[in-house]
């Protein structure tokens, strides 16, 4: 097994966010996951999304 699990115990400089999504939205981040060429997990392509979106908006970084 030469390549290294992404299983196991969180990064320490990260928290958990938790919420609940209109399942229409749902539809919609899963649509564009298949759109990737590595199809993203949800989780990740929120991340994407969020990066993106904080991008395009020049928001400051904490």
């Amino acid at each position: 097994m030469s390549e290294k699990s992404k299983k196991g115990r969180p990064r320490l400089d990260t928290e958990a966010v938790n919420l609940r999504l209109p399942r229409d939205m749902i539809e919609a981040i899963d649509d564009r996951r298949r759109a990737e060429t590595d199809l993203p997990t949800r989780p990740e392509m929120i991340r994407r999304a969020l990066a993106q979106w904080l991008t395009m908006t020049d928001a400051p970084k904490s």
